[in-house]
């Protein structure tokens, strides 16, 4: 299926490694543009040379820009940055950031702010001035890849779970708001996939269990009624599908990707 992305200009968050790559790798297979923004240049010079080795067409169409998006003047710049590159960005596909999996008993005060700084903030200070340069363009896609921890309260992602919950709030209020200037706003929320993050969660699930990090695994797998974990690049096919136009009538969509795991409707 032709998803009608070409020469479309993706600027990805968090697109360094994980789902955000994988969703690189999918807009660039479409013959979309990828602009990616993480905090480590070096992080980022990978993950552009893995998608040039995995797709040798890339070769000139992606470009990398780090910035620390917990600062909204970190993150316009690097949006700056990305435009004067590749033109005006006509999909925005947050995937940065994670707040740290942590077992009730050893929450603070810090935890909950380090929570929404590492994961709310650092997806509303790109969204922020995207969607209204979106909006004065008239067009326009926003994907967010936010998490089913913000649905279902889990003791070890309370304080995580609250910014992935805000978030769902936000996607849903701007895809109302911006709706009418032609922009659509939808959110993904992964469960269980298999990227670096997996290991840290599963260790916060084996301290708070008492049990060793494999059997916390072996554990968290049996619940799943597809038996198994996610890829990223199956995460990443619904985003690219949501931001393409194939999904034109698609907006303020949360949709749940944790595998069935939480039969809520």
């Amino acid at each position: 299926m032709d998803l009608q992305l070409q020469d479309q200009h993706v600027l990805i968050t968090g697109g360094s490694k994980g789902i955000g790559l994988a969703c690189a790798l999918g807009f660039l297979r479409e013959g979309a543009r990828v602009s990616l923004v993480s905090r480590e240049l070096g992080n980022l010079e990978r993950g552009k040379k893995t998608l040039i080795d995995s797709f040798a067409q890339a070769d000139g169409r992606v470009s990398v820009h780090a910035a620390d998006l917990k600062d909204p003047a970190g993150a316009e710049a690097a949006l700056d940055a990305a435009e004067q590159v590749f033109g005006p960005v006509d999909v925005l596909v947050n995937s940065a950031g994670a707040a740290r999996r942590t077992p009730p008993d050893e929450l603070t005060a810090a935890s909950w702010h380090d929570a929404m700084d590492a994961k709310y903030f650092t997806y509303v200070h790109m969204i922020h001035p995207v969607v209204k340069r979106m909006g004065q363009r008239g067009r326009g896609a926003i994907v967010n890849v936010i998490g089913q921890g913000g649905k279902v309260a889990s003791p070890v992602h309370m304080a995580g779970g609250a910014a992935n919950a805000a978030l769902m709030l936000v996607s849903a209020g701007m895809a109302a708001a911006y709706a009418g200037k032609g922009v659509r706003v939808n959110a993904v929320n992964p469960g269980l996939t298999l990227t670096e993050r997996l290991q840290e969660g599963m260790k916060a699930d084996a301290r708070l269990q008492g049990i060793d990090t494999e059997e916390a695994l072996q554990r968290a797998k049996a619940r799943l009624p597809l038996g198994r974990i996610a890829t990223p690049e199956e995460i990443a096919n619904t985003v690219v599908f949501l931001a393409s136009p194939k999904a034109s009538y698609v907006t303020g969509a949360i949709v749940a990707m944790d595998g069935a795991v939480t039969p809520m409707i």
